[in-house]
């Protein structure tokens, strides 16, 4: 499909502002965001002195590597207010994350973070070739996850016109999208998928639709999906990044003129790779965890939050921002079956290249004796008959990957979507 740049004056200065320029920015309000969290937050304070460091010590970047992480136990030891750095009263807004256990994580926003993140969003909606006028078509959860509003903030910023459908009701999606007739959809690609799959369904051709471009995120997708998603709607897929821990949709966002990776806008957001076991900062274009800090949030600063996504970074192309590359797991989604490493993304692309399968599979990792078992659940495509799908992918994962699993092949529709659109991908019954 051939998309097109965007033309001379639709960006904001930053977007093309020298190496130099940006990182004079980074430092002057990493410097403001450091003494923030370490003046109104207790645990930074007690971090830092603990690790004998000062926000006066980053005299450069690259100083930041002496300051402590921030993980997700830190957020739920201080559940849920201990990490704000306002007056709860001075909050315009809290959300949580959508885990099913155990305690959320908790984050605010003051009315200047969240004008920030509108800001933001709508710089995203305008990279993967959004305008305003647009008809924006929210199928992300609202409520306390932060997909739908964040979608809903930055399209309206944009100027374009949202329709706040939020997730679930597949049927009614596709009438609304039929016809509202929207330009663009905004929802995980794991649930673009089942909504092709009820077009066909309802005798419709997702080709046909009004949709020109999907934007998708909140959970990690292949290159192979990207392009299952575009043959089978006729759409360019985009890929945004964010988590609510640092904000929401919107930290890093692709271009759809180039699709090679998320921009991260470091502007607001300061990335670094580390080795997810040592802790040690690593050079452009290695493969490791993402950390982020924060650079401009009020009520909510995060410095050094581990996001446990393993990915690597990117030189600029389309922007003048580093980019993302395509996140290869999480190293707290690795599963380890009998001695061999398995990201789920790694059966995702087999999955994908059998065309008698739908998109949904799930991983279920259970222990018999010492021993790890793994079945995989996979879903007939509509119409599709199972004619040995499941003997010729459990050999293909057994030569490619070097684990063996058992394949079963599943009516449409069978294996369960959340109420957010996220799709669950691994149940592991050895932890309980």
């Amino acid at each position: 499909m051939t998309v097109k740049g965007p033309r001379p004056g639709e960006l904001e200065a930053i977007e093309t502002a020298s190496r130099d320029e940006l990182q004079a920015l980074q430092l002057e309000r990493l410097r403001w965001s450091l003494q923030h969290a370490y003046d109104n937050v207790p645990h930074y304070k007690a971090k830092f002195d603990e690790a004998g460091v000062h926000p006066g010590d980053l005299k450069t970047l690259a100083d930041l590597a002496k300051f402590p992480f921030t993980t997700k136990h830190d957020l739920r030891a201080n559940y849920p207010f201990g990490m704000f750095a306002m007056p709860r009263q001075q909050l315009a807004r809290i959300h949580a994350s959508s885990g099913t256990t155990g305690k959320p994580t908790v984050v605010g926003y003051t009315l200047k973070d969240i004008d920030h993140w509108a800001n933001l969003v709508a710089r995203s909606i305008r990279a993967a070739g959004g305008r305003a006028g647009d008809l924006v078509h929210v199928a992300y959860g609202y409520g306390l996850f932060t997909g739908g509003l964040g979608a809903h903030y930055g399209a309206e910023r944009l100027g374009c016109t949202v329709i706040p459908m939020s997730g679930g009701q597949t049927e009614k999606q596709v009438q609304l999208i039929t016809d509202f007739k929207p330009d663009i959809i905004m929802v995980t690609p794991s649930y673009m998928q089942v909504l092709v799959e009820e077009f066909t369904r309802q005798g419709l051709d997702a080709r046909e639709s009004s949709l020109k471009v999907g934007i998708f995120g909140a959970e990690p997708w292949t290159e192979a999906m990207r392009r299952d998603i575009e043959a089978s709607a006729g759409i360019d897929a985009v890929d945004i990044y964010g988590l609510s821990e640092v904000m929401g949709p919107g930290v890093a966002s692709e271009c759809v003129e180039s699709k090679d990776g998320p921009v991260i806008w470091e502007d607001h957001f300061y990335p670094e790779i580390i080795d997810p076991e040592t802790g040690e900062v690593l050079p452009d274009g290695s493969e490791g965890e993402l950390v982020f800090t924060s650079l401009s949030k009020e009520a909510m600063p995060v410095i050094r939050y581990r996001t446990r996504d393993l990915t690597r970074l990117l030189p600029p192309t389309s922007r003048s921002m580093r980019r993302m590359g395509k996140i290869v797991g999480r190293s707290d989604d690795m599963l380890i079956i009998r001695g061999v490493n398995l990201f789920p993304t790694q059966v995702e692309e087999l999955v994908l290249q059998e065309k008698g399968l739908g998109g949904q599979y799930q991983l279920v990792v259970s222990r018999n004796g010492p021993l790890d078992e793994l079945l995989i659940r996979c879903e007939l495509a509509l119409g599709a008959t199972d004619d040995g799908i499941g003997r010729r992918l459990s050999e293909r994962i057994k030569n490619l990957i070097g684990v063996t699993a058992t394949i079963q092949v599943e009516p449409n529709n069978s294996i369960e979507r959340t109420l957010v659109g996220k799709a669950r991908r691994v149940v592991d019954q050895r932890k309980k």
